[in-house]
């Protein structure tokens, strides 16, 4: 039940029902100082130490840890310090090393919010703020740069700002994502990140020169969805570019209905200000107060 706590010696185990309270202390054997490495066993005092650890049968646990301060035998150096407990007790955390690493697995995925209404129900008592710090203090992964890439654009504020997202064409995970997408930036980021082979992009002639300038070896490559737009855009055009000939031919509109009708009754009224020297905001809102 408490083997997390193995290299403590637990002296007691108290049951109070919703909550167990576990009384343990550090090993009498030597210590290492932190400053110069030399190890003591001469005590200086003791102190208690109060952390959370995994919960028991949907209880939480609380240990109460008496922690030596040991007094350093080289001269020079600090004289006293307060022993650790690697892999079980960290410094100035008040959860245990294992209930720490299922926190930060929980708020990973869920974040703040939804992550301190899990651990509650895991018996866990963590705020949303301590969730969000849990979180932030996760070292980012340093991963190796994928042999296949994708590139794609997309849009921070429509019509006025993009952005670049990369992302491995393998795994599908993000890797990066850059502030443009401009033919410098994306150059800089492949020459920054050496051993990509393959690059799946759109038909953008800017992400195709910078690869070019970047990698002049790689494969380009079309990715499944462009292909599919791109082609659905072409036969679509082919199927509407003669829809005039057919509307000529039959002497009468190709698309007709009361909305058509309507839009066509609506641009005659609009232009017909226009001849007699109206303005096109005043023309479109006599025509909009007409409007049926």
């Amino acid at each position: 039940m408490f083997s997390g706590l193995g290299p403590l010696t637990v002296e007691d185990v108290v049951d109070e029902g919703e909550r167990i309270w576990v009384r343990a202390r550090t090993p009498e054997g030597p210590a290492a100082c932190p400053g110069c490495g030399a190890e003591t066993t001469r005590v200086h005092g003791y102190h208690l130490r109060t952390v959370a650890d995994v919960p028991v049968d949907g209880r939480r646990v609380v240990v109460r840890v008496r922690v030596r301060r040991l007094v350093c035998p080289t001269r020079g150096c600090r004289h006293t310090f307060r022993e650790q407990v690697p892999g079980v007790l960290e410094r100035y955390q008040r959860r245990t090393a294992r209930l720490t690493r299922q926190v930060k697995a929980v708020v990973k995925e869920l974040a703040g919010r939804a992550g301190a209404r899990l651990l509650a129900i895991l018996a866990v008592g963590l705020s949303r703020h301590t969730a969000l710090r849990a979180l932030l203090r996760i070292p980012l992964p340093t991963g190796r740069v994928p042999r296949v890439i994708g590139v794609d654009d997309f849009a921070l504020r429509r019509r006025h700002r993009y952005a670049t997202v990369v992302i491995d064409a393998e795994t599908h995970e993000r890797i990066d994502v850059l502030p443009d997408r401009t033919v410098g930036t994306l150059e800089a980021w492949l020459r920054a990140h050496p051993g990509v082979e393959v690059v799946c992009r759109d038909g953008s002639a800017t992400y195709a020169e910078a690869i070019r300038r970047a990698l002049p070896e790689a494969v380009h490559v079309a990715d499944r969805w462009h292909l599919w737009h791109n082609l659905c855009e072409a036969a679509l055009s082919e199927v509407k570019a003669p829809s005039s000939c057919w509307a000529t031919a039959l002497d009468a509109p190709l698309y007709d209905g009361p909305r058509v009708r309507t839009t066509l009754e609506r641009w005659h009224q609009v232009h017909d200000l226009i001849d007699k020297g109206v303005g096109t905001a005043c023309s479109n809102a006599h025509a909009v107060s007409n409007w049926p």
